[in-house]
């Protein structure tokens, strides 16, 4: 019966995920993946532009999960959708602005509504009871199945046999014996589990696969909604946050300097969208200002990135200034000393 049978598997990427479809995989059920995108995903982008990052692999965890299990991955654009889980989750926020059970309620959902579409049966996660202290507790896992509308229908196979039976156990499409009761924080037992199955080099748990679990990150969003006075974002935004120092010297407008090269060639990129300062009398980074300005705060903010050049000594500094991409004048200023920065102007 359970060759008839079809699940889809939520992959993020990591390794629970990719043990929770081997583990139904082996069982002779047919498993596709679905991994949603919302643009808070911690893996590629810095990884990619960060001089510190160059060693760590230049892969998307979800492809590669999908192909050491030999299954089709469909991954989904959620970023518009996601939005609102962000801005109003119903079940609050974790630490920090990870709205972590509303976020899997949504996934959970999303699949639920691919599954019926293209008439698979069951619906499959990595999640692990104790995990996580916002979304995978014993008493919030039965809010996920219900909220989500999946109900029986969502099968966690690494700690199934700590819950009640779910549907494709009761009708025997998978054998409940063959499934896990791993619980806590602990990893050894997924890692010992990856081994008997073969599986190395697999992505190690950083604390969390989002950024909106990073207490440093959070509070760039926060002062991004603070000066817009709404909660909007768009990709860009989202984007630039992970990227470069940022320092509000003005309730008006930010200033993002880039900490390195790679940094720089990428904030580069949105030279045409923002004023952009970029130092040529001394090695430094480049800028961007974030806000409406006038000719008094773009030269305020040119002090600031004279500070964090090669010429931080000197008496002055040269920048080379660009409007949204308009024709590039020049100034020359003091770089600001550095006792003379506030602490709260770095956001």
């Amino acid at each position: 019966m359970s060759q008839n049978r079809k699940a889809v598997a939520l992959i993020s990427g990591g390794l629970d995920s990719l043990l929770a479809a081997k583990v139904i995989q082996d069982q002779g059920i047919h498993v596709e993946g679905i991994n949603f995108y919302t643009g808070f995903c911690v893996e590629g982008h810095t990884h990619a532009i960060r001089k510190k990052d160059r060693n760590k692999p230049k892969r998307n965890n979800a492809l590669w999960s999908a192909e050491q299990l030999g299954m089709k991955l469909h991954i989904v654009d959620i970023i518009d959708e996601y939005k609102d889980v962000v801005y109003n989750p119903r079940h609050g926020y974790g630490a920090n602005m990870n709205p972590c059970l509303d976020c899997k309620i949504f996934m959970v959902q999303k699949a639920l509504e691919w599954m019926q579409a293209h008439d698979f049966d069951f619906i499959i996660t990595g999640e692990v009871i104790g995990q996580r202290p916002k979304s995978q507790r014993k008493d919030t896992m039965p809010v996920i199945s219900n909220e989500s509308g999946a109900d029986d229908l969502l099968l966690r196979p690494l700690c199934a046999r700590n819950l009640p039976e779910t549907r494709p156990e009761k009708e025997g499409w998978v054998n409940r014996e063959q499934l896990f009761d791993f619980s806590g924080r602990t990893r050894k037992p997924q890692m010992a589990l990856a081994a008997s199955l073969g599986f190395e080099d697999y992505a190690q748990p950083a604390g969390g696969c989002c950024f909106l679990t990073d207490a440093a990150y959070s509070i760039k969003l926060q002062d991004l909604w603070k000066s817009r006075g709404e909660k909007r974002y768009e990709l860009d935004d989202i984007m630039l946050l992970k990227v470069g120092r940022h320092m509000r010297p003005r309730e008006h407008f930010k200033v993002i300097i880039a900490r390195e090269e790679g940094e720089g060639k990428f904030l580069r990129g949105y030279r045409k969208q923002f004023v952009c300062l970029d130092t040529v009398s001394h090695a430094g980074p480049l800028a961007l200002i974030d806000g409406e300005v006038t000719r008094q705060d773009i030269e305020l903010a040119a002090q600031l990135v004279a500070r964090y050049s090669q010429g931080r000594s000197a008496e002055s500094v040269e920048l080379e200034v660009s409007d949204h991409g308009a024709e590039a004048y020049r100034i020359q200023v003091a770089p600001m000393p550095a006792h003379e920065i506030p602490q709260g102007w770095h956001v």
